[in-house]
């Protein structure tokens, strides 16, 4: 594969990457917010963060299978192995510019998926209830990129970078920029790591990891803030609707960050093969 091409794809990450950062320094305040403001229970926002938590839990611990039947697993993988030896054989920017597609294709269906099921749960003035749901749907978003580009999801290293990848896809100003260069610093010096490898985590990289435990709580901490309102208007029959928008907001937004960086981790790879 010629050289040139990853580097012209990687510029052209670079440019999707900073579009992303400079979209969302600053956090979107809409009027509605300020005027339910007072109604919304003090204790709402530990409870969103208990829900997301344990969500998190049980799908890490059950769900996983079943995230996989409606993903399918091994014709992503096929698909992968499709791809990734045409690049090899063709050597042309085109084929390494189809694994952006692809994944591009399944956020959309995706995004679709959650908006169904957002607005559903809104009309019924489902909240807290539509948790599990959600997270289900981002969760297989997520874990289809990652098939995309080649990159496994199901380990505890894995998650522990999913989970990161939402902490970061939900903050805004020096935040959003320290959380990101965090996740492109691990990118570069850990790069995917094949099952066979039995390297340690400390040789591959000094940075500071949380474990999946304490990252699960930043995450679940991170969607409770950020979805405090949304979810306290999804809880009212009806008017819930616009509540229920939100799981299409966030669906894209953090699988269009997925996104990112996914394709940098794949090109991170053949940049590295190339030196």
């Amino acid at each position: 594969m010629q050289e040139k091409y990853i580097e012209q794809e990687w510029r052209q990450m670079r440019k999707e990457e900073q579009r992303f950062l400079n979209e969302n320094r600053i956090p979107r305040k809409y009027g509605w917010q300020k005027r339910v403001e007072k109604y919304v229970p003090d204790k709402l926002e530990r409870t969103l963060n208990t829900a997301f938590y344990k969500a998190f839990e049980v799908i890490f611990e059950k769900g996983t299978g079943a995230i996989e039947k409606t993903c399918g697993k091994e014709k992503k993988q096929h698909s992968y192995q499709v791809r990734e030896y045409a690049a090899r054989i063709r050597g042309n920017r085109k084929s390494l510019q189809a694994f952006g597609k692809e994944a591009n294709a399944g956020k959309f269906i995706n995004t679709a998926v959650s908006a169904v099921e957002g607005i559903g749960m809104g009309v019924l003035g489902m909240g807290i209830p539509d948790i599990p749901v959600f997270l289900a749907v981002l969760l297989k978003s997520i874990y289809e990129i990652a098939l995309t580009y080649g990159f496994a999801y199901d380990t505890e290293e894995e998650r522990t970078f999913i989970l990161r990848l939402i902490e970061a896809a939900l903050s805004h100003g020096e935040e959003l920029t320290a959380r990101d260069g965090e996740l492109n610093l691990w990118i570069e010096s850990r790069g995917r790591r094949s099952e066979e490898t039995v390297e340690s985590h400390a040789t591959c990289s000094k940075l500071p990891v949380p474990s999946l435990k304490a990252q699960i709580r930043r995450t679940s901490d991170a969607l409770a803030a950020e979805l405090l309102y949304l979810k306290f208007v999804q809880g009212i029959p009806v008017v819930g609707v616009a509540g229920g928008l939100s799981d299409v907001v966030y669906q894209k937004k953090i699988s269009d960050y997925a996104a990112v960086k996914y394709k940098r981790r794949f090109l991170e790879e053949k940049r590295r093969s190339c030196s």
